[in-house]
């Protein structure tokens, strides 16, 4: 077996499909892409063709790893978008390969924190990490409900509609969470803010909503969704009432990556939203 890395940008697209979905055999979610999807969600999520490398044995992908490159909270920070190695190579240094060549990677671009998220019962992906020196900062949901709610706003609360972009310029916008909840990932989404009395802010929400053949709403995607209060029934119905276009009808809420320490996914879970994945979050400072 002998190892060799090119960039994305230096493979030719059939190698780089291979890779990933061959990767991904047999993972904890099904992640198989077309070329299609895989490239859109390269756009989406601004992960870099230059920076994201595939491994081959002679003429042959069997590993790849996804990287992009953002500035967070004044840091340059990278972000781990997938690894994946395929079956055959499993156990055999190939995944040790692909983190030193990745590490060097980032160390040729200064890069000060790397970032990654693994599936919590991805044990030994996991232990690779922290082979390399990132620790677990936090365990992250995705949850999934369905509600009805009234399209009716309380007379003191008031809401602003925005751009996702628009985030940035706002004291109170969160910038370091999970890659994929930022507001660079959710360009094609929506952004609202929360006011109260005296124009106080009471929060935000980064969402993007989902749209049946019929115009209507079917899901709601919730990136981030931030209190700056007590988290309450009354103020959760009136956000979700308004993120959801005043659907009255049932609509299905998903979080992506939400911190499980959250009051907001504490509430949720005990008012009968499900767990459908877990991850750990890990940071590398370099």
């Amino acid at each position: 077996m002998s190892i060799l890395f090119k960039k994305l940008s230096e493979c030719q697209i059939t190698d780089i499909i291979t890779a990933w979905n061959r990767g991904f055999e047999g993972y904890f979610v099904k992640l198989e892409m077309s070329a299609e999807l895989f490239f859109a969600r390269l756009v989406n999520e601004g992960l870099s063709m230059n920076l994201s490398i595939v491994a081959f044995d002679g003429d042959k992908p069997v590993a790849i790893v996804l990287n992009g490159v953002r500035l967070i909270d004044g840091k340059k920070t990278a972000w781990n978008g997938g690894t994946g190695v395929a079956s055959e190579y499993r156990g055999k240094g190939v995944s040790k390969l692909l983190m030193e060549e990745t590490l060097r990677i980032y160390a040729e671009e200064g890069v000060e924190v790397a970032t990654l998220e693994a599936i919590k019962e991805n044990e030994r992906a996991i232990r690779l990490y922290q082979r390399y020196g990132y620790e677990i900062v936090d365990s992250l949901v995705h949850l999934n409900g369905s509600e009805e709610f009234e399209s009716v706003l309380a007379a003191s609360i008031w809401v602003k509609s925005i751009r996702p972009e628009q985030l940035a310029t706002l004291s109170f916008y969160k910038e370091n969470v999970p890659w994929q909840c930022q507001w660079q990932s959710v360009r094609n989404g929506e952004a609202q803010i929360f006011y109260g009395t005296g124009n106080d802010p009471l929060g935000y929400c980064l969402f993007k909503r989902i749209w049946n053949e019929h115009g209507k709403v079917e899901k709601v995607v919730i990136y981030q969704l931030e209190l700056f209060s007590e988290v309450n029934s009354e103020l959760l119905k009136i956000i979700f009432a308004s993120i959801c276009g005043g659907a009255e009808k049932t609509v299905n809420f998903m979080t992506v990556n939400a911190s499980i320490s959250s009051p907001i996914i504490a509430y949720l879970m005990s008012h009968g939203f499900n767990k459908m994945t877990e991850q750990v979050q890990m940071v590398k400072f370099l």
